[in-house]
């Protein structure tokens, strides 16, 4: 038996070696061996046919392997503690290797409370605590699966809604013994945005329903290739077949479009009621965010404040369409494209456009540090910022973005249309020399147009803004982004120029942080405006290199 510990900041546990452990809620082994079972089900069921189709005792062999599995899943109750004292976070499991997973309490970044159906029923969450680790070869996420509902609740309030003083350093917080010894201290709040009904029909517009085609097609196939169906003797199934073969081409696809239209609207909806439902997001006074969501299985997230950078206001194009966006968090140890794949950084789901707007700036305006910074940045020659008749514009959300000018709109048609052209010639040769049929030609050219709109509109989402210690950057046509970044979270500039963009007299800045995707950039702009940028949002840094650029573009 070997032990081993892990987690930034690890060493020899401290205290007594078993003070203060405590157990997960005996209720789990009704929860753990159940979904091995689930887990396990593809071995067990080939258990089950190779025992049949070697002796007649399949059924012997199944329940054998239900047997362990369900063993499997109890030792879990029996081999997991954990403990939380005034520096760390402990979490020890394992039997035959036993590890313990140590992380500093001021380590913790966010804490997920997710309650599947099954857990509900019997009173039980799961707690996941995040800390700012971004190793990839290692999951520092502490899982607690599962404490009872109350536990849960206390837990997070223990972990990141502290008091200043045990913030503080040096501070010495007692060790929390027994969940009843400790309950859960009531917490003021202010409801920031709530599900309304109406949000519904943003619904089909998600598209999320396009996984589920792919994985209800990827069943039916392996049942029926596993099954050994014939589907021609299926009565629905061949008068279907029957009746869609009657339809001339044309009318064919039409169907197929409206029928997958259809299906993708319908699962499309369901999912966002599903996942969305009872979505509520708060602000409490201890200086976190609290989202909760989830019809069936309910999640829930808090954020520190205080590890808040920014936000990213999303619009996909069929979103947008029916003036849609989403709203995400730009957070330190929570990064976009793990959390936000999870929904673990959402403030928002697909929502009215002036909603998310809306929320952002009740988000923004109280995070620890938002006011203050550099003042307004313009474009080259130009003044503050300003609305009609309406004096300085001050908030980052709806200021209007700098264009980026007559080389970037070049570009954008150039990269289009790069890529399209060659395809179009090379169906066009092909064509001549008699291979392929006329109409993958017909098509390219076609969507010749549809190239040159969505170049036209890629230009339309560049733009940039510097205004009340934000920097503000918008990109993208099929997904258009809008990042609000606060300028003391970033920790270094990068000007990235290709060739064509040196011919062009353009750059590309980016804005390193510790937040969210860790980079974010201002793309296509001129390089004395990307200059400009970098040395206005962080006064001072690029003053060494600010007059040699210069001197050397004269």
């Amino acid at each position: 038996m070997s032990d081993s510990v892990s987690g930034p900041g690890s060493g020899p546990l401290s205290g007594p070696a078993e003070t203060g452990w405590r157990r997960l809620s005996p209720r789990m082994l009704l929860v753990h061996p159940v979904q091995e079972v689930v887990r396990a089900a593809p071995a067990l069921l080939g258990l089950l046919v190779a025992g049949t189709s070697s002796g007649g005792k399949g059924h012997l062999w199944s329940a054998a392997g239900v047997g362990l599995t369900v063993l499997f899943g109890m030792l879990r109750w029996f081999t997991t503690t954990y403990r939380i004292s005034p520096e760390q976070v402990q979490v020890r499991r394992g039997l035959l290797n036993r590890k313990v997973l140590t992380v500093p309490r001021d380590r913790v970044r966010t804490v997920d409370v997710t309650s599947h159906v099954l857990h509900r029923v019997l009173g039980l969450a799961r707690v996941e605590v995040g800390t700012g680790t971004s190793d990839r070869r290692h999951d520092s996420r502490l899982k607690l699966d599962a404490l009872s509902a109350d536990e849960a609740a206390r837990l997070r309030v223990e972990l990141l809604h502290r008091s200043p003083a045990a913030q503080s350093p040096g501070a010495q917080a007692p060790i929390t013994q027994s969940p009843a010894a400790s309950p859960v201290p009531p917490v003021a709040e202010t409801e920031l945005a709530r599900m309304r009904p109406g949000w519904v029909r943003f619904g089909p517009f998600t598209m999320s329903g396009l996984v589920t085609v792919g994985v209800v097609g990827g069943f039916v196939s392996r049942l029926v290739s596993e099954g050994n169906i014939d589907l021609d003797r299926v009565g629905p199934v061949r008068e279907t077949w029957r009746w869609f073969s009657a339809m001339s081409l044309a009318l064919e696809i039409a169907t197929v479009l409206l029928a997958l239209m259809v299906f993708v609207g319908v699962a499309s909806t369901l999912g966002y009621v599903l996942a969305y439902g009872n979505f509520r997001l708060s602000r409490h006074a201890e200086g976190t965010l609290h989202v909760t969501r989830g019809l069936l299985t309910r999640r829930a997230t808090t954020i520190e404040e205080r590890r808040l950078r920014g936000v990213e206001i999303d619009e996909p194009l069929l979103l947008r369409a029916v003036r849609g966006a989403r709203l995400s968090a730009v957070t330190t140890g929570l990064r976009s494209k793990e959390g936000g794949q999870r929904g673990g950084s959402t403030l928002l789901p697909p929502a009215p456009r002036a909603e998310a707007v809306a929320v952002a700036g009740l988000v923004l305006s109280h995070t620890p540090g938002a006011t203050g910074g550099p003042s307004p940045v313009t474009g080259p020659d130009t003044g503050p910022l300003t609305g009609p008749d309406t004096g300085p514009l001050t908030s980052p959300l709806t200021v209007p973005l700098i264009p980026h000018g007559p080389a970037a709109l070049r570009r954008r048609f150039t990269r289009a249309f790069g890529v399209h052209a060659p395809i179009l010639l090379a169906l066009l040769l092909l064509w001549v020399l008699g291979e392929p049929p006329l109409w993958p030609w017909l098509t390219a050219a076609a969507l010749l147009p549809v190239t040159a709109l969505l170049a036209a509109d890629r230009y339309r989402s560049l733009g940039h803004a510097l205004i009340s210690g934000y920097l503000v950057t918008r990109w993208g046509s099929l997904v258009r982004r809008r990042v609000v970044l606060r300028c003391d979270g970033v920790i270094g500039w990068t000007v990235e120029r290709s060739f064509f963009q040196r011919r062009a007299g353009l750059a590309t800045l980016t804005a390193t942080t510790a937040a969210g995707a860790q980079s974010y950039q201002v793309r296509d702009v001129d390089l004395a405006e990307a200059l400009r940028l970098a040395a206005a949002g962080t006064p001072g840094l690029l003053d060494p290199f600010l007059e040699p650029a210069g001197s050397a573009s004269q």
